[in-house]
């Protein structure tokens, strides 16, 4: 009996390190945007229930895009020092099961749209195609990074549509300032991988943009920051506590910046789960704008 418990102890320990359970920053980079156009598009005042299928809706996709993308990694990670003791790379979990947990994953995050517009469906499809396909680009493309952050960004367009409000210029903006953000720290994150990488064929932005990675990351930075404050101004909540909120942003990528410089590994990732940080001041901007 203990045996058996024991098992299924290390059985659910793999199932909770195979979704990422235990590092919540995905499921953080899902959420606050998802968030900060909730409440624009709510106006402040965004429904209970829509509020907890958008917070259910972020964990369940982000769980399923780990699942997945371990599957299609699950040869090349074994090379990759960062990622060679995950739960399919050792075994603890087969592909067959990994591909089953992958389904009822979508299946949750399905059900959840029962309960909104039909259009929302509509950006969840979109989503979860791009989610699905991700893995597969850095085997053809540089751009994987891109792919990512259009994904994370339809929970933009999906809050507008949950609340009834149309696709205009401000879930735009909203949309391709995410998408730029989301290029840019995932370019950090995988220039913490880009030597072993280069050493098995994977593609990345960061192998990409090479020695004007940094650069290039600063002007998706700046370009981001750029998108979100037009979004703001259209929906007149840009100032004051908008502008001091991405004020607090800026002097965040400047911190990133100045710790990025040498490209030491370590320190690339510090700077990406620095990012949580830089989505949550935005939110408070955005909610102290509209109370």
């Amino acid at each position: 009996m203990t045996t058996f418990q024991g098992r299924w102890t290390q059985k659910i320990s793999a199932y909770y390190r195979l979704c990422r359970l235990d590092k919540p920053i995905g499921t953080e980079l899902v959420l606050w945007p998802t968030l900060w156009a909730l409440w624009i598009a709510s106006n402040g005042i965004p429904n209970l229930k829509i509020l907890l299928i958008m917070i259910l809706g972020a964990v369940f996709m982000r769980a399923a895009g780990c699942v997945i993308n371990d599957f299609a990694d699950r040869k090349v990670d074994l090379h990759v020092q960062r990622t060679k003791h995950r739960p399919l790379t050792t075994g603890e979990i087969s592909s067959k099961e990994a591909l089953t947990l992958f389904f009822i994953l979508l299946g949750a995050s399905a059900s959840l749209l029962i309960f909104l517009p039909i259009t929302s469906f509509y950006c969840a499809l979109a989503a979860l195609f791009l989610a699905c396909v991700y893995p597969f680009m850095k085997r053809y493309t540089h751009l994987p990074q891109v792919v990512l952050g259009a994904a994370f960004s339809c929970s933009i367009p999906l809050a507008f549509t949950a609340v009834g409000r149309p696709i205009d210029l401000t879930c735009v903006l909203l949309y391709m300032g995410n998408l730029a953000w989301t290029v840019a720290y995932d370019t950090q994150y995988a220039i913490t991988d880009r030597v072993d990488d280069l050493k098995i064929g994977v593609k990345s932005t960061a192998i990409l943009f090479g020695r004007f990675d940094l650069a290039i990351i600063a002007i998706l930075q700046c370009l981001s920051t750029l998108l979100i404050a037009w979004a703001m101004y259209r929906d007149d909540i840009l100032h004051p506590y908008g502008t001091i909120a991405l004020s607090v942003v800026i002097i965040d990528f400047l911190y990133q910046w100045w710790n990025t410089r040498h490209r030491h590994p370590q320190q690339c990732f510090k700077m990406f789960l620095h990012n949580r940080w830089v989505g949550m001041m935005i939110f408070i901007g955005i909610f102290f704008s509209l109370l």
